[in-house]
């Protein structure tokens, strides 16, 4: 199954950069306030750009990379409208319906998680 690294466009034009098996429902997560601590503090805007891998070794590589270059060099990344390898980016669609969905109160892909009592 491959990977992929991801980056977003979050509010006040700053970057977040992932890897994940399907974009599609991490985006969900993280436009439903459900990702990353970063994107629930810098609400996401849009996708800009995909990469795919055939291995999570490689993406973790590759989003370990991206996380240094600096804003202009991930500007003309998102810019290039570039997906490597084929990896097709049908997630506009997705990140539409989660606004869509966050505007009407939906709270799709949201999974509730029961916390264990600390044990005294």
């Amino acid at each position: 199954m491959p990977y992929y690294v991801y980056i977003i466009l979050c509010e006040g034009g700053s970057f977040y950069t992932g890897y994940t098996k399907n974009v599609d429902s991490r985006l969900r997560l993280h436009f439903n306030g459900r990702g990353a601590r970063y994107t629930r503090m810098h609400k996401p805007m849009k996708l800009v750009h995909t990469e795919r891998f055939s291995s999570r070794a490689e993406a973790m590589k590759r989003e370990r990379n991206v996380k240094t270059m600096s804003h202009k060099q991930k500007t003309e990344l998102a810019d290039s409208n570039h997906t490597r390898d084929g990896g097709g980016n049908s997630c506009g669609k997705v990140i539409d319906s989660a606004r869509r969905d966050k505007a009407q109160g939906h709270q799709t892909g949201r999974v509730r998680v029961e916390k264990k009592q600390k044990r005294r």
